[in-house]
């Protein structure tokens, strides 16, 4: 059976139509010639045997009947369709549609996809069952295609990953009595767990056809990301290994700007990419969101709270470093395990009355001191208020601190005065091991080494509140690491020094985890305001409410009401779910980011079971063709060889008769062109630019009784199709809100189209497009020139905030076009400027970004030159230009909804982008009638002057 599929099969009845219409055609002799009146040849003609036809040529005939064959088939509407034939008539079509987090960037093509199936599924009249494997509401019981079609339009693409098995078990009962004609799956191309034996579930249950329906794209999905000592990294992974790969990444503020950005890299035949951004640990420390570029997914977005924020650690000891004994300094344990995690401070001044002080002023989130007892007394006042403020005191006991008998405010338990010894000949018990980490504390999920020992430390008071403050402790029960809160921060205390003299713990990798995880509950800004950090003071389990949500295309949005909140357990969040989808979860003051992937993770293709005969094709409109246009398209051409063979066999195109047509055809476009010219002497200001053009009359009729939009065809496929569609929903939003009704936008090549019929020309900038020539830059000079008005947009407005400072490639390619036409000197637009009043009143001028300026041409101050450069015609910029990306706001899809989010995502604006575009087209189209009508009061006091 043909891969062709027809939307309205009852025409084709009209092919039974063609004998009649051959038999009419045979009837039909040619029009009788005509002669001009050369007597002689007149007699000569009769004189001839020869006689008219009766009938039409036979292949003339055949000509037409090919012709109405043609236009009946096109009627018909054929497409020819990808999917082999229509759907099993034996039973229900059963469509299995995985709506996880990677279709969002092609889900409307899956939807047009599944929309056939239930089209072929109504045409052949069976009942249509619908499951999707990431939706709470999931009812596979066969129903009508109408009803199919309904849950269809209002299903949307989750951010989590399929639950393949649990819709198996829904589509497993619904059909346990029956058996489905076609069991066709719409899938994402990625492997779950549980996938395969969910896929033999559905398959078991005997369909008769079973088709498998896959996208083209390559899904992307950061699985890591980690805050270094130098730059900030990504990791990421990706379905499709072929080829080398390099993607853009962006970095977003708490507000949604972009403020950095950087790039990610796949080798050829990896699943696994890593990339980086290389920026100042401030700048790092602001950052919210990661995306990758280009990529609007859940997958592609990677959320950020306060435990990715770089810590900065002051390191003080009671003691100097001994550079010569490195291994007996107190701070070379420290600084061995957090200098890949933090970044770590020292002071210049030995002397602890200065130094600490000094380190205060440089904001650190956590102050070590390492065997330090008594400090001095103007001290303890900046240390206590910079504790409640959210810092976190970080002390090792030692001889200094087990020597001190006064009462130290700086600790979180009384301690007893000297250290209790374990082992030697006078102590009372053996070196003690460490007691197992509770799973309720801080140090949960962390092996407590058995060979690390203690043999020396210091003791605590007993108190009521001891066992409340104890993190971690001996086998014999006594405390090894205790902590207290202070207002918005802590003091922690380890009971041995950081050397190996007392103990061996600083010689092991749990003295490394302990310390990250104390760093980690720190605040990055311990100063005071609002705190991204959980608040969660230790790994006990806590639930947190949802906060800010992250949607399937990556989009950061209010909660559902079906969001459920998050329990955190050991200091973990678990795997996204639908009660759980990724997104921050807590409350303005403090949130954990739930990410949909984890570090080590990868995508792998989908596996299906091998035994299954499975029918693989692509998405419906990848392959799928409507050959209605194709088959006009050749009717129209036998039409127009049938009318010049009627007008040759008629005698049209003698030489007399082409000498005739010309002349007439001469005058009457002299006639049309002086029309054309006396009309755009009258005008008062036309609404397209004067010049001279090649078009012929019936083009000319059509611009000029129609307004049209148009924009710079620059080769690159992307930005043309954006520049297009941002055209579109202009023209829409014209037509909608004023009496200018549009025509569609054209897209048009500088060098050779036409420019004389447009009042605006919009010229995005592609730096990988191809250079205009010297002609086409100087056909647009000519056109602003005479009237035109182009409008320049560079779309990088926050290209620029990645910290570098470098022009970005698309300023670059504007100046390099600006070098070679004629400008006048620009400035941004004024207050008081007619485009700020041209219809809407305005302040700013956004588009998909916003803060951006738009220049337009200065007033000049020498009108009397003769050699003037470009300037505005009647009150006109002849220039405008932008970088806040205006068609990237405007474009729309063919339902009208927006193509591209704003930044930051604001409905209000995109509806003032629309506005923008309103008054730049009023702004051109009227001239100085808008300008006068702007400065009426101060023309009526000069003429009462």
């Amino acid at each position: 059976m043909l891969p062709l599929a027809f939307g309205a099969p009852a025409v084709l009845f009209g092919l039974l139509a063609l004998p009649v219409i051959w038999w009419l055609l045979r009837l039909t002799p040619p029009r009788p010639r005509s002669e001009v009146f050369p007597p002689l040849r007149i007699l000569a003609a009769v004189l001839k045997k020869e006689e008219t036809p009766a009938q039409s040529p036979w292949w003339l005939t055949v000509l037409r009947i090919v012709m109405a064959a043609l236009v009946i088939l096109a009627l018909a509407d054929p497409v020819l369709d990808p999917t082999s034939g229509t759907v099993s008539s034996r039973g229900p079509l059963a469509l299995v549609v995985d709506n996880s987090w990677s279709t969002a960037p092609d889900w409307q093509r899956r939807v047009a996809a599944a929309d056939r199936l239930i089209d072929q599924a109504a045409d052949t009249d069976v009942p249509v069952s619908l499951t999707f494997t990431a939706s709470r509401d999931n009812d596979p019981t066969p129903t009508s295609a109408a009803n199919a079609r309904e849950r269809l339009r209002a299903a949307r693409p989750q951010p989590i990953p399929p639950a393949r098995e649990r819709a198996a078990a829904r589509f497993t009962e619904a059909f346990s009595g029956t058996a489905p004609g076609t069991l066709a799956f719409i899938a994402d191309g990625i492997a779950s767990n549980g996938g395969e034996q969910a896929f033999s579930r559905m398959i078991a249950t005997g369909p008769a056809d079973i088709r498998l329906i896959e996208g083209d794209g390559n899904p992307v999905a950061i699985t890591d990301a980690d805050n270094g000592a130098d730059r900030f990294t990504v990791s990421a992974t990706r379905l499709d290994t072929d080829g080398a790969e390099n993607l853009g990444l962006d970095a977003y503020d708490a507000k949604g700007r972009s403020i950095a950005t950087g790039r990610l890299h796949f080798d050829a035949g990896s699943a696994t990419g890593s990339g980086a951004i290389d920026v100042p640990f401030e700048l790092r420390n602001d950052f919210a969101r990661i995306g990758i570029a280009s990529v609007a997914s859940a997958g592609a977005s990677y959320l950020l709270d306060d435990s990715d924020r770089r810590r900065r650690v002051a390191l003080v000891s009671g003691a100097p470093s001994d550079n010569a004994q490195e291994l007996l300094s107190p701070l070379h344990y420290i600084e061995q395990a957090l200098q890949p995690y933090a970044d770590l401070l020292k002071p210049e001044d030995s002397d602890l009355a200065q130094a600490i002080p000094n380190l205060l002023k440089r904001n650190p989130s956590v102050i070590v001191m390492a065997d330090i007892g008594t400090l001095p007394e103007d001290v303890y006042p900046a240390l206590e208020k910079w504790i409640r403020n959210g810092g976190t005191l970080l002390r090792f006991a030692g001889p200094r601190l087990a020597g001190t008998t006064a009462k130290d405010p700086l600790v979180p338990v009384q301690l007893r005065a000297g250290e209790r010894a374990l082992g030697g000949t006078m102590s009372w018990s053996e070196p003690q091991h460490l007691a197992a980490f509770s799973g309720s504390g801080p140090f949960a999920g962390i092996q407590a080494p058995q060979n690390v020992t203690v043999s020396r430390q210091v003791l605590a008071q007993p108190s009521p509140d001891l066992e409340e403050r104890t993190w971690a402790s001996l086998a014999d029960g006594t405390p090894l690491v205790t902590a207290k809160t202070e207002g918005e921060g802590r003091i922690v205390l380890f009971h041995v020094t950081a050397t190996p003299t007392w103990s061996n713990l600083p010689l092991s990798g749990a003295f490394v985890e302990m310390l990250r995880k104390t760093i980690a509950l720190s605040k990055a800004s311990p100063t005071g305001g609002t705190d991204n950090g959980s608040g969660v003071d230790a790994g006990a389990p806590q639930s947190l409410p949802p906060y800010r949500l992250l949607s399937a295309e990556g989009i950061l949005v209010e909660p559902s009401g079906d969001a459920r909140p998050v329990t955190l357990r050991k200091g973990a969040l678990p795997r996204p779910t639908l009660d759980n989808p990724p997104g921050l979860y807590g409350t303005q003051d403090g949130f954990r980011a739930l990410n949909l992937m984890r570090a080590g993770d990868t995508l792998e293709p989908l596996a299906m079971p091998e035994a299954a005969d499975i029918t693989r094709t692509p998405l419906v409109d990848t392959a799928a063709r409507a050959l209605k246009p194709w088959l006009f398209a050749l009717a129209m051409l036998l039409l127009l060889v049938d009318s010049v063979i009627v007008l040759v066999m008629g005698g049209a195109l003698s030489t007399a008769r082409l000498a005739r047509a010309g002349r007439s055809t001469g005058a009457a476009l002299l006639l049309a062109c002086l029309g054309a010219g006396l009309c755009g002497l009258g005008a008062p200001r036309p609404a397209f630019a004067q010049e001279d053009t090649g078009s012929d009359a019936s083009t000319i009729l059509d611009k000029i009784d129609t307004t049209h939009l148009a924009y710079v065809v620059t080769g690159d496929e992307a930005v043309d199709r954006i520049s297009r569609a941002g055209l579109e929903g202009l023209s829409r939003f014209l037509t909608n809100h004023t009496a200018l009704e549009p025509g569609p936008p054209d897209g048009v090549h500088i060098d050779s189209d036409p420019l004389a019929f447009y009042p605006l020309i919009y010229w995005p900038m592609a730096p990988d497009a191809a250079m205009p020539s010297d002609a086409a830059v100087g056909r647009i000079d000519a056109y602003m020139k005479n009237g035109g008005t182009v409008l320049f947009d560079t779309r990088d407005q926050l290209g620029s905030l990645g910290g570098d400072g470098a022009v970005t490639p698309q300023t670059q390619r504007l100046r390099a076009i600006l070098a070679n036409l004629d400008v006048p000197p620009l400035e941004p637009v004024p207050d008081d400027d007619v485009l700020t009043k041209a219809f809407y009143i305005l302040r700013s001028f956004p588009g998909r970004y916003a803060g951006g300026r738009m220049w337009v041409e200065a007033t000049p101050d020498d009108e009397g030159r003769a050699d003037r450069p470009v300037r505005a015609g009647d009150g006109v910029s002849s220039i405008v230009i932008t970088g806040n990306d205006l068609a990237g706001a405007w474009a729309v899809n063919g339902d009208g909804s927006p193509l591209l989010p704003t930044v930051p995502n604001d409905p209000r604006q995109r509806e003032l982008a629309y506005r923008v575009g309103v008054n730049l087209v009023m702004y051109t189209l009227t001239g100085n009638y808008k300008a006068d009508q702007v400065h009426i009061p101060a023309l009526l006091e000069r003429l009462g002057q």
